[in-house]
């Protein structure tokens, strides 16, 4: 800060999320250079060499459609990542020498102090709001539409960090809509630039859209190789066709262009848009149902998950909360429930709950938390705007001005903001004639319990500050609190909750609980939508780090009334097989304290509960994230399914993430859904392998099309002729391609099987198939050869060429019989009779033996495919196999 803006601004650059547009030109450099429009170049021009003008001017048609398809999308999607991405407004920056200067947001550097106006304005970068409150829109960061109010940061130093101190950042591309309090006359705040360009937060989420985390997926890496296997088998045939043609008297060049035609036919061009069209369908079908994907390989992945992770709030329930009633506290224990809060006496419990909140009013209208707003309501106070700015001194601001209904006395309340890391937050209130002040507290029960007295209870609580304390810091405000009451909320869970967790667990897929909320209060929601059945335990997990005064501990308390077992290498190796005191069916909880404990302190044992975790609270977003990717270390694939409020990491992280938001932070996740329950997750998880084995199916069933016609073609010139141009065109042109078309349109099966589809291209039993399919295949075609031939001459002098039509004959049935016998996807996707363009192809009308040849090799290959399936893995992992909890 002690430099100049210009130096500063040289150090940092501009403050801009510059998202680069490339010119057409430069595009269609980029995308014709791509190894398959390279490949495309060379095959149309053998072809045209070849006098194969058909076929070669499809191709081109096809190909520059789609290049200039892909063109127009790249531009398009580049432009709207670009106009949202850049954000340039005026602003007015307050200079060390006190002088204010208006200037674009472009030259903002970290240090300037930006003047933010009372009535708000759009973020350009990452700032600490230094004086002043800012009421703040966050739903781009976090999918929540309620605002947030940003408070100054505190006076105590400490290292600034972002995350920690998200109560006083004002991130960049988030809506001020109200700031007041930081300049003389209450009007507007003062913030200090932290971050500019890509290093804020809209940067980072730019960064996430333009790179986004690498697939790594065994089916598109086994693609990648087979196919230089195929480009193997084309050199064999190459050879072939070299030795075989050398014996004729072709020329040379003629010799080169049949040679180079073999790598054509083994290795098609069309096989990646083909492989794709599983995809395309599935993509369309989730559009209509209103999942939105823009990562269109997940759609493949999703169908091999195999563990799904749930937010509770918003997701597994409902957004908002009730009040249920309250419950006084005193020495004796707990008064019977209050279902009413205004039925309660005037006293220090209806004080706090009227004004341990941080609601504040906007346009008359008051704006915050749900469930403070509930609070609120259900006492029939009323929030009153501000007449005085300022209480007692200019450094402790008052915030918020309550009256009780139907009296004029008002009670005038200082907040320390809520605080994540701190889980609670805190009041002084004082009546404007009274000579002394009450502080009130609520938050974590168990992180409020630690600040009251050893007889006091454990969540709304308040005490009595003396008028002269009232200029104390929170640390001296928060402690001896006096127990008050309880008051109880309800959370309903969303009624689409427990059927969809109910079909997951049936077809053998585990669901976990993510959350932020209490522990007790995940179980038992938990319990409610069916995670954990009725009749399995819970065991809590507790683990504490290293102190001064004690080593790290591990323990598990089995809940309901169970004993607790200390950590000795015995009771948690008992307690991870499912042995100790007969507990077989079991489940662990564990917070997010004992879960960064566990991960620090017993890495040894991090296996073992991921294994058996399904409640896990209190974790906050980084530890969400981190949940994940320990997951995926022992392989699982994981999807995650939040409404976007702290769990945009995890949606990125997760090899399938489901946003039930519809914010822009949802471009973080692959998949958005508009319904607000988790019912998207079951119709996905059927889409995702539908469209997996569509694309294994039109994987293999494109392979063995290269192969069908490479043996047509080796046998055809092993007997001196070829297929015709007008021929080639009709299988590749218009049988081939209807057919796969069509393979790709069948929708998923109703029923979600516990069995998980193959993925792995070059598995033992896919091999072993490919290779007598491909032997039947052969040994068809040359069977039609027996037929009786009038000549081995070539050209005009042989005609009607019989070895060509029974070759075509022959082959054009097999491209038929492999469709059929390839679209077979059972239980992941409908029937084939389902799919009736299939038996639309016309009839060729070809001879009674050819058919007959045709039938018998359709019942082999029919028969091949079903001995050859591949056995499908079951839900466990075999990489930690050797864990005593899996054997």
């Amino acid at each position: 800060l002690l430099f100049s803006p210009s130096f500063r601004r040289k150090v940092y650059g501009t403050n801009l999320i510059d998202v680069p547009v490339k010119s057409f030109m430069r595009l269609l450099i980029e995308e014709v250079l791509n190894p398959f429009y390279v490949f495309q170049v060379f095959s149309i021009a053998l072809w045209l060499t070849d006098s194969y003008y058909y076929y070669a001017a499809c191709i081109v048609i096809i190909s520059l459609i789609s290049i200039c398809v892909s063109l127009y999308e790249i531009r398009k999607q580049s432009n709207t990542i670009r106009s949202m991405a850049q954000l340039i407004t005026n602003v007015t920056v307050r200079r060390s020498s006190g002088e204010e200067d208006s200037l674009s947001s472009v030259e903002l550097v970290p240090g300037d102090c930006v003047l933010i106006p009372q009535e708000g304005l759009l973020l350009p970068c990452d700032a600490a709001l230094l004086a002043g409150e800012c009421m703040v829109n966050e739903s781009m960061l976090t999918g929540e539409s309620v605002p947030v109010m940003k408070t100054p940061l505190p006076a105590a130093g400490g290292r600034y960090s972002p995350e920690a101190q998200r109560r006083h950042t004002l991130f960049c591309g988030t809506q001020c809509i109200q700031a007041k309090g930081g300049r003389p006359g209450g009007g507007g705040a003062i913030a200090v630039v932290t971050s500019t360009g890509f290093f804020t937060a809209k940067g980072d989420l730019v960064s996430s859209i333009l790179y986004p985390q690498p697939i790594n997926f065994r089916f598109y890496q086994d693609a990648i190789k087979f196919l230089l296997f195929l480009g193997g088998v084309a050199l064999c045939g190459t050879v072939y066709s070299i030795v075989i043609l050398s014996r004729t008297n072709i020329t040379w060049w003629e010799l080169v262009i049949r040679a180079l035609d073999i790598v054509t036919i083994v290795v098609p061009p069309a096989l990646p848009a083909a492989i794709t069209t599983g995809t395309i369908y599935a993509q369309g079908r989730l559009k209509r149902e209103g999942v939105f994907c823009i990562s269109p390989p997940r759609i493949n992945i999703s169908g091999k998950v195999s563990l799904f992770c749930f937010d509770k709030t918003g997701t597994l329930t409902e957004e908002g909360l009730d009040v249920w009633g309250v419950m006084e506290g005193s020495g004796a224990g707990f008064s019977e429930l209050v279902p009413d809060p205004r039925l309660l006496p005037q006293g220090p419990m209806l004080s706090a709950m009227a004004c341990c909140h941080s609601v504040a009013l906007l346009g008359g209208q008051p704006l915050g938390d749900p469930l403070e707003l509930k609070m609120i309501e259900s006492t029939g106070w009323v929030r009153l705007r501000n007449q005085q700015p300022y209480l007692w001194s200019i450094c402790t601001r008052v915030l918020a001005v309550m009256r009780p209904p139907a009296c004029q006395l008002q009670s005038e309340s200082v907040r320390f903001p809520f605080s994540s890391s701190l889980q609670r937050m805190s009041v002084v209130t004082v009546a404007p004639e009274g000579q002394s002040s009450l502080a009130f507290i609520k938050g974590a029960p168990e992180m409020v319990a630690s600040l009251c007295l050893r007889e006091s209870g454990m969540e709304e609580r308040g005490r009595q500050t003396p008028l002269v304390n009232y200029h104390v810091s929170r640390g001296e405000v928060e402690r001896d609190m006096q127990f008050l009451g309880l008051l109880v909320m309800k959370n309903l869970v969303k009624p689409e909750s427990a059927e969809v967790i109910t079909t997951l667990r049936l077809a053998h897929l585990r669901t976990v609980m993510v959350t932020g909320d209490n522990v007790l209060t995940a179980v038992n929601v938990a319990r409610t939508c069916g995670m954990v059945a009725s009749n399995e335990r819970v065991i809590f997990v507790h683990a504490t780090p290293q102190t001064g005064q004690s080593m790290p501990s591990l323990c598990f308390h089995l809940g309901e009334g169970g004993t607790e077992a200390t950590a000795t290498q015995s009771s948690i190796d008992l307690y991870t097989q499912g042995l100790y005191q007969g507990v077989i069916n079991y489940h662990l909880a564990i917070n997010g304290k004992s879960f960064s404990a566990l991960c620090d302190h017993f890495p040894e044992y991090l296996p073992k509960v991921l294994m058996r975790g399904t409640v896990y609270a209190r974790m906050a977003p980084e530890q969400k994230t981190q949940l994940v990717t320990e997951l995926q270390k022992l392989n699982y694939r994981v999807g995650m399914c939040g409404d976007g409020a702290n769990d945009c990491g995890a949606l990125r992280a997760a090899d399938v993430g489901v946003s039930l938001s519809e914010a822009e932070a949802s471009v973080a996740s692959p998949f958005t859904s508009k319904s607000d329950n988790i019912s998207c997750v079951p119709l996905l998880i059927r889409e995702g392998r539908c469209s997996l084995v569509t694309s294994f199916s039109l994987f293999k069933y494109m392979a063995l099309y290269s192969l069908i016609q490479f043996s047509s073609v080796l046998i055809l010139y092993t007997e001196k002729t070829n297929l015709g141009d007008l021929q080639f065109l009709f299988f590749d042109m218009v049988l081939v391609t209807l057919l796969a078309i069509v393979m790709g349109k069948g929708g998923p099966s109703t029923e979600l099987h516990p069995q998980r589809p193959p993925a792995s291209l070059l598995a033992l039993p896919v091999l072993a198939s490919l290779t007598l399919h491909t032997l039947l295949l052969i040994l068809g075609q040359v069977s039609a050869l027996f037929v009786p031939l009038n000549s081995t001459m070539s050209g005009a002098a042989n005609l009607p060429n019989l070895e060509d039509t029974s070759v075509f004959d022959l082959s054009g049935y097999q491209y038929i019989i492999m469709a059929v016998v390839m679209t077979k996807g059972y239980p992941y996707k409908r029937p084939l009779y389902y799919n009736g363009e299939l038996y639309d192809i016309p009839d060729m009308n070809f001879k009674i033996l050819l058919v007959a040849l045709a039938a018998l090799n359709f019942v082999f290959c029919f028969l091949l495919e079903v001995l050859y399936e591949e056995p499908t893995l079951g839900p466990c992992c075999k990489k930690l196999s050797f864990l005593p909890s899996l054997r």
